[in-house]
């Protein structure tokens, strides 16, 4: 069955959240550490309120989880540091790789969506600044169903926003459980593995593995 429009994961799919190194490594001097347990802990806290019945949005659950981070690895951060660099995650390059593949897609007549946990706001400052945002015909956020990804109800908001039945809709994320839970609301899911991960072996497979976005335009 033909795709006819595409959801796309924002933050570590189009959006390059690595690029916080320099200036994480100014507070801490080991960057990748802090990165690492701050997006952990930011994905564990989204899964956690869903889980609780308990939603907090996505900037207040970032701040948090940079609170963790900044704990854990012993970072002194003046309240104007932890603004700015919760903020940052509106300020992020996007991937070589992805105004290309936007730009063929878009060419090809495939209609696009960013289908993201950022709040609204997050995500339009965030597609602008990265250049993306005219690609896109609907920017989507859970804070719509108050619930995070992998939660059916947010995915759904594609189908309700296309106007198509699911098999119709694609769905490109970075994240291995992202890519499982659309696979299993029925999106045909195309799994963007930047880092080169094993598959997940919970759940159904996306039906493609690609490690560029160059690789999901290429015929």
């Amino acid at each position: 069955m033909t795709t006819e429009a595409i959801a796309f994961d924002l933050y570590g799919t189009l959006l390059d959240f690595t690029s916080l190194r320099e200036r994480i490594y100014l507070l801490t001097g080991n960057a990748s550490p802090f990165i690492e347990t701050w997006r952990a802990k930011q994905l564990q806290y989204a899964f956690a309120a869903s889980l609780m019945g308990r939603y907090l949005d996505f900037d207040t659950l970032t701040a948090l989880a940079f609170d963790y981070a900044a704990a854990l690895h012993r970072a002194s951060v003046n309240p104007e540091e932890r603004a700015a660099l919760v903020g940052a995650w509106s300020e992020l390059p996007a991937y070589p790789d992805v105004a290309p593949a936007l730009a063929a897609l878009r060419e090809r007549g495939v209609r696009l969506a960013v289908l993201s946990n950022g709040t609204p706001s997050a995500i339009a400052r965030a597609v602008e600044h990265a250049g993306i945002g005219r690609y896109f015909e609907a920017l989507l956020s859970v804070d719509d169903v108050g619930a995070y990804k992998p939660s059916p109800e947010v995915y759904h908001m594609a189908v309700e926003r296309f106007a198509l039945p699911r098999e119709r809709i694609g769905f490109v994320s970075s994240n291995g459980w992202d890519a499982t839970g659309a696979a299993e609301f029925g999106f045909t899911v195309t799994w963007c593995n930047r880092s080169g991960l094993p598959p997940e072996t919970f759940g159904a497979p996306p039906a493609r593995i690609v490690a560029s976005l160059a690789d999901l335009v290429r015929e």
